[in-house]
């Protein structure tokens, strides 16, 4: 009984997460998007870029201001640099690890 209730629990979850992530696509398909919300979600993925690198560069506790990760600190600068130069991103993210295996290694 309780088996039968957790199986139907989680492919009711599964539907639900899936129509979550495809009714907006199927809508903006057929509706398409205000220009306004075409504009702001060009930002998008500049922001979110932003978010992670911050997030993987610094570290926080409660109660105490945010520290640096010095060596993944380092390595953004170069990656920058290369992601403008070439704008490949399969190459910028080789790149990256790469460079920060080698600073790790090294320090």
């Amino acid at each position: 009984m309780i088996n039968n209730y957790i199986f139907v629990a989680i492919l009711l979850s599964a539907l639900v997460t899936w129509l979550a992530r495809v009714i907006p696509f199927i809508l903006v398909k057929y509706r398409g998007l205000p220009k306004i919300v075409e504009r702001f979600l060009q930002y998008l993925p500049v922001s979110i870029i932003f978010a992670l690198i911050l997030s993987s560069i610094t570290k926080g506790e409660v109660g105490h201001l945010p520290t640096f990760k010095w060596l993944d600190l380092i390595a953004v600068f170069p990656t920058i640099y290369i992601a403008f130069r070439y704008r490949n991103l399969v190459m910028t993210v080789v790149f990256s690890v790469i460079l920060v295996a080698i600073l790790r290694f090294i320090f």
